[in-house]
């Protein structure tokens, strides 16, 4: 492997530190920790070491080798070559938060892109560009809201059809805080609309957070729940899927504060689950309580554009633990590829997508439906994922599927012991009419007996 570093260039170090010989500089640690033996596989040559790398690679099936009906928070999507060509782009590829905004214009231009088309696409007045994913916006947005209250309300009332995973975030987040999350227990009537979360807001509520679409995949008009929310003075938060939004209702049409969600469809790869991108937008009301990097566009002593960070002393690099949250991570280049995907496909391209996602999963509802023994767990409209009652378990079903070249799609019974032998299946313009019909036909001729355990 390349070392850069020559003997010479080892000796003058060891000479300006004042110490002759490597082994020096360990003397401070105990002499049984300083040199122990690994048990290490021969040393490889470059070349070597790649072969077998990509050996490896190789062993691994991804969406590209099969037919991916997997879902549940991270999908399959097409991204155009235009995405990846730009992110490449020397000015892009290394990492850089902008703390010093008079040299990193092209980065905050970006950035402030990102966030206006990301407030468009949500309906809502500011956006930020920070977050690591989904579940961590939707930890911020309960933040946000605890502060909008001074503590003074402490209770957050979570929709159970809240991505299970977002759910497990809020609560790491608030282990040790006053804040109590409450209306995703485990006797919680997974089937039931936002309607059962009524009983549950009081004026000690802060936040009410649901899923639009949800995690089932079925979509809900929230209009009812956000007048009773904020009929008791409190907030509404929705965490969306946002490719959804390119056919769907944006949620600041019909009430939402917060707005939320993970921004892997928007032309990011899976990437064996990230790095995603979370998204995060807000009413201008309450954008000095956002956590994370805001952008602003103004004019410089020259009168011409410029680009500036804005509300900065949020932030803990200059407030340290009095700042907003904690969480200043640089997503530039994530949110870059979500901006070049929204550029390049503009408001009929995403429109197009979704509608190609949502008569894809309505016809393979319809044609799974047919198959004896399988049946549609919910009558609610749904755009692209939807759930399925199973005759077996599906952990046996998508061995199955496995071996005809099918991911199958998500063991709900894995996270809602309630929801046993039932799959969330997802669709995207990534599959064909022929896939879905090899899938039906799979399903119907599955006979479990025959499964391979090897």
């Amino acid at each position: 492997m390349y070392i850069p570093h020559t003997d010479s260039d080892r000796e003058a170090m060891l000479k300006t530190v004042g110490v002759k010989k490597l082994e020096d500089l360990f003397q401070d640690v105990p002499a049984r920790h300083r040199f122990p033996k690994l048990n290490l596989p021969p040393a490889l040559t470059e070349m070597e070491a790649m072969a077998e790398l990509q050996a490896l690679a190789a062993a691994n099936e991804t969406a590209r080798d099969l037919v991916c009906f997997l879902g549940a928070g991270a999908y399959n999507h097409y991204s155009p070559p235009a995405v990846d060509a730009i992110l490449r782009r020397g000015e892009f590829y290394t990492a850089y938060t902008p703390y010093q905004p008079e040299v990193s214009q092209g980065t905050l231009q970006a950035i402030f892109d990102y966030q206006s088309l990301v407030s468009a696409l949500t309906g809502m007045e500011v956006s930020n560009a920070s977050h690591y994913d989904g579940a961590t916006a939707v930890a911020e947005a309960i933040g946000l809201a605890y502060a909008n209250f001074r503590g003074k309300r402490g209770k957050v009332v979570l929709s159970p059809a809240l991505h299970l995973h977002y759910r497990q975030v809020a609560r790491t987040y608030n282990h040790s805080t006053p804040i109590e999350l409450v209306g995703d227990g485990p006797d919680a009537n997974l089937k039931a609309g936002p309607e059962a979360l009524l009983p549950l807001i009081d004026l000690n509520t802060a936040l009410v957070m649901v899923q639009y679409p949800d995690f089932f995949g079925r979509i809900y008009d929230y209009t009812a729940l956000a007048k009773a929310v904020h009929e008791a003075g409190a907030l509404l938060a929705v965490a969306v899927n946002p490719l959804a939004l390119g056919l769907l209702t944006p949620p600041g049409a019909f009430g939402a504060d917060i707005v939320v969600g993970e921004g892997q469809p928007l032309g990011i790869p899976l990437s064996y689950g990230g790095p995603y991108l979370g998204l995060f937008a807000t009413k201008l009301e309450y954008v000095r309580k956002m956590a994370g990097r805001l952008v602003g566009e103004t004019m410089d002593n020259r009168g011409q554009r410029a680009y500036v960070l804005t509300l900065t002393a949020r932030e803990q690099h200059i407030r340290r633990e009095k700042a907003t949250s904690n969480i200043c991570t640089n997503q530039a280049l994530i949110a870059l590829a979500a901006t070049v995907y929204m550029s390049m496909l503009g408001k009929q391209g995403l429109r197009q997508v979704a509608e190609l996602c949502y008569h894809k999963a309505q016809y393979a509802a319809s044609q799974i439906a047919k198959i004896p023994g399988y049946s549609l767990w919910s009558k609610d409209p749904f755009f692209n994922e939807f759930v399925v009652a199973c005759p077996e378990p599906v952990e046996q079903i998508n061995e199955h599927l496995l071996e005809q070249g099918i991911l199958g799609g998500y063991d709900l019974s894995q996270d809602y012991p309630s929801l046993e032998n039932h799959m969330l299946i997802a669709l995207t313009e990534m599959n064909t009419k022929e896939d879905i019909d090899v899938l039906a036909d799979v399903l119907a001729n599955l006979h479990i007996g025959e499964v391979s355990h090897d």
